[in-house]
C-alpha cells in the first residue's frame, strides 16, 4: 500500500495494527470511508459547543471516531518522526498551545468564523499529531467547528482529497500558501 503525493506513509509497525484484512490500498481507502462516514453523523447529530471542539479529548475522540475500526493506533499521537510535523514529543505541547489560541479567537472574535476554523485546520495539519488521516481529520474537525459558529459546512472542493488530482494540487498549494501566513486559497478553497 504504497503513499500517493502528499499523503503520509505508514512505518511497518503501524502497518501491523491494520484491524480489518484488507489486500489493497482501495479496500483501505473504501474501509476507512466508511469509518469516517460514521464519524461524519456522529459529529453533525453531536450536542456540544465549539470551546469542546478545541479541546484535546475531542481532538483525539474524533480521530478515534474516524479510524477506530480501521487502525488500533486511532486516537493516539504518533510516537515516530514524519517528513512534516512537529517533532513527535511535541505534539501534546504545541496542540496545547493550538487549541488554547483558537479558544482566544472565539472569545475575542479575532477572525470571522471560517477564518478560525481553517487557521484552525492548517495549524493542526502542521503539527500532524496522528500517524495517519491527519488532513482528513483536520478537516472534519473544522468543519465541525464552524458550524458550531453558525456558519454553513465547509466543503473542500466538493472532491476526495486523498486522490491525486487537481482539488489535491489546489488544497496543497493552498495549504503551502498558508504556510506563508496567506489563509486566502485556503480559505476560498475550503468555501469552494
Amino acid at each position: 500500500m504504497a503513499p500517493t503525493h502528499g499523503n503520509t506513509p505508514l512505518l511497518p509497525e503501524e502497518l501491523a495494527d491494520l484491524i480489518p484484512s484488507l489486500a489493497t490500498k482501495e479496500e483501505l481507502n473504501e474501509f476507512e470511508r466508511e469509518n469516517i462516514l460514521q464519524a461524519r453523523e456522529w459529529v453533525m447529530a453531536a450536542r456540544t459547543t465549539a470551546r469542546r471542539i478545541v479541546s484535546e479529548e475531542y481532538v483525539r475522540r474524533l480521530h478515534s471516531r474516524m479510524f477506530g475500526q480501521t487502525w488500533k493506533w486511532a486516537g493516539q499521537y504518533r510516537k515516530t518522526e514524519r517528513n512534516l510535523g512537529v517533532p513527535a514529543d511535541e505534539i501534546p505541547e504545541k496542540l496545547a498551545v493550538l487549541l488554547g489560541d483558537v479558544r482566544y479567537w472565539i472569545d475575542h472574535e479575532t477572525y470571522p468564523p471560517d477564518e478560525i476554523a481553517v487557521r484552525f485546520h492548517h495549524r493542526l495539519v502542521a503539527i500532524h499529531p496522528f500517524p495517519n488521516g491527519n488532513g482528513r481529520h483536520a478537516r472534519l474537525i473544522a468543519e465541525a467547528l464552524v458550524m458550531k459558529l453558525g456558519r454553513p459546512t465547509l466543503t473542500w472542493g466538493n472532491a476526495d482529497l486523498t486522490t491525486q488530482g487537481d482539488a489535491r494540487a489546489r488544497y496543497l498549494q493552498a495549504l503551502r500558501a498558508a504556510d506563508e501566513r496567506d489563509y486566502q486559497l485556503l480559505l476560498a478553497f475550503a468555501r469552494s
